[in-house]
């Protein structure tokens, strides 16, 4: 079954890997295993609905689902799994990504999809990050030092902009 955290990452296009690599990235980098899939809920309607009815069975914890334009994936996923699904909408070039985000957010009642923003592949990781804090709680240790470190980050750069501030000679 589960032996640990797992995260299947389910792309309506291969066009939409750029948009994702930083979402692997992250999620290998805090030791999450992932299963990375091209599937399209218009195109291979029959796969995406397989893939989300034995997507717990095969010990996945939780979907990110990354779709543009109609972005019909996501919730085609949460329709036949129980698992949580993270939505990631794709920017297109015909509405730069409101329509995938509108169409993925506006979920009905009982089919909920968690979404994030327009290529907002980061945030989808780490929400599937504090997801699997409520099965491993070694990932809220994590993500608590991952926010620390962001922190930190942000502090650095604010005392640059400071130093730089100091040193300028005003007119």
């Amino acid at each position: 079954m589960n032996n640990g955290p797992k995260v299947a990452i389910v792309m309506g296009s291969d066009s939409d890997y750029p948009i994702l690599e930083s979402c692997i990235q992250l999620l290998k980098g805090f030791g999450v295993e992932t299963t990375i899939m091209v599937c399209s809920a218009h195109r291979t309607p029959e796969k995406a609905c397989q893939f989300a009815k034995e997507a717990e069975q095969r010990g996945f914890d939780a979907i990110i689902a990354a779709a543009g334009k109609a972005a019909h994936l996501p919730g085609v996923l949460a329709a036949y799994s129980v698992l949580p699904v993270i939505g990631l909408p794709i920017k297109s070039s015909t509405l730069d990504g409101l329509d995938a985000l509108l169409s993925i957010v506006q979920m009905p009642p009982g089919v909920p999809v968690a979404t994030v923003a327009i290529n907002g592949s980061e945030n989808a990781a780490l929400l599937a990050i504090q997801i699997l804090g409520g099965k491993y709680p070694e990932f809220r240790d994590k993500m608590a030092a991952y926010k620390e470190k962001m922190k930190q980050s942000i502090e650095d750069k604010d005392k640059r902009l400071q130093d730089k501030l100091n040193g300028l000679k005003y007119v």
